[in-house]
């Protein structure tokens, strides 16, 4: 059974981020030393990590969700207050409007219940009509509540691209992963968002979904999943997607904390190690990416931000935004990073290499 509250509402220790990192750096945690991550990078000349160019834009909105997912890195849940207000998301307006990134990705928690969701979308859209949005629906928000059942014309409405994840074809596996009836939901969610035309071709309009293994294993090729995932959902629901993203758990959070109850821990991480692709580390997401946290701090990356790794550079938030300094930063790097290296790497976008 999923946990009903998350592990900062437990007191758990894993609930604190500094907790998180001292695990990744234990060697006796793992039973043998493992190479430092920085180590590895400064093999292929790529240490310090720098930004290629900064493209995307991640925003976590707010770690308030519907569900309790037990991979969540961000132990979102229900019992989670911290939502970005509409101060902060004008402050992002703002820089939207000033420097030229590619994509904003918005997430959380179930960004949707952050109750400025639609006017956020709605000011983007009035300063720039033509940068992609992308918003990572759990799919089951959308039946959560009589005020969300229009989210997929909504999401029609303002050229929404929707990133969903679905673990698995089958109710077991993905209601063990996301909690009891998340597959029922998810899959009538998807159906409603095909019906507004997402997913089908020639529409524009994009459903990509996101596979996550449910245990301590890496996850296998992305375009073989893709091939099953259509196949399946076509035949016994009438589901269609664009494409489908195989990502790796990182080590952190919840997956963490699953790793070590498991007993799973130490094998995992040698796991990642022995799977590490420097090909994957040049193309991390890292490089062309800002992840923004729901209070207005700057990160690397989704994962640094929930490991409270703020950027290496003097501007460490929106309020003092400084975009050549951010482009020219050093990114921070841990033990985590090697997730997604792993094989054919794992990004917000899946495989990279």
């Amino acid at each position: 059974m999923n946990p009903v509250k998350s592990l900062k509402a437990q007191k758990n220790e894993l609930g604190d981020s500094a907790f998180q990192l001292k695990i990744l750096n234990d060697d006796e945690k793992i039973g043998k030393k493992l190479p430092l991550f920085r180590e590895k990078l400064e093999d292929i000349g790529l240490f310090p990590l720098k930004p290629t160019k900064l493209e995307i834009f991640q925003i976590n909105v707010g770690k308030m969700c519907n569900q309790v997912c037990k991979h969540c890195h961000v132990d979102a849940g229900p019992d989670r207050k911290e939502i970005m207000t509409q101060e902060t998301m004008q402050l992002c307006i703002d820089i939207l409007k000033k420097h030229k990134f590619t994509t904003l990705d918005l997430t959380g928690g179930a960004p949707e219940m952050n109750n400025d969701f639609r006017w956020f979308i709605e000011n983007i859209r009035a300063v720039d009509n033509e940068i992609k949005i992308i918003v990572r629906c759990n799919l089951t928000i959308i039946l959560a509540n009589p005020k969300y059942h229009d989210l997929p014309q909504f999401f029609k409405k303002h050229k929404i691209e929707v990133v969903s994840s679905l673990p698995a074809t089958s109710a077991s596996r993905t209601d063990s992963q996301r909690g009891d009836g998340v597959f029922d939901d998810s899959i009538k969610a998807l159906q409603m968002l095909n019906e507004v035309g997402y997913g089908k071709e020639g529409s524009g309009l994009i459903l990509n979904l996101v596979y996550n293994p449910s245990g301590a294993f890496l996850p296998s090729g992305q375009a073989g999943l893709e091939k099953e995932f259509k196949r399946v959902l076509k035949t016994k629901f009438n589901i269609e997607f664009n494409s489908l993203f195989a990502i790796t758990n990182i080590p952190v959070s919840r997956f963490l904390d699953y790793l070590l109850v498991s007993g799973n821990y130490g094998a995992y991480m040698d796991k990642l190690v022995e799977a590490y692709n420097p090909v994957a580390a040049a193309n991390v997401m890292c490089r062309n990416t800002l992840s923004i946290g729901w209070d207005g701090y700057l990160y690397d990356c989704d994962f640094n931000q929930m490991l409270d790794l703020k950027v290496d550079a003097k501007a460490k938030h929106l309020r003092d935004f400084d975009f050549d300094e951010l482009s020219n930063r050093s990114v921070i790097i841990n033990q985590h990073c090697y997730a997604c290296t792993a094989g054919a790497g794992s990004s917000c976008g899946g495989e990279v290499a």
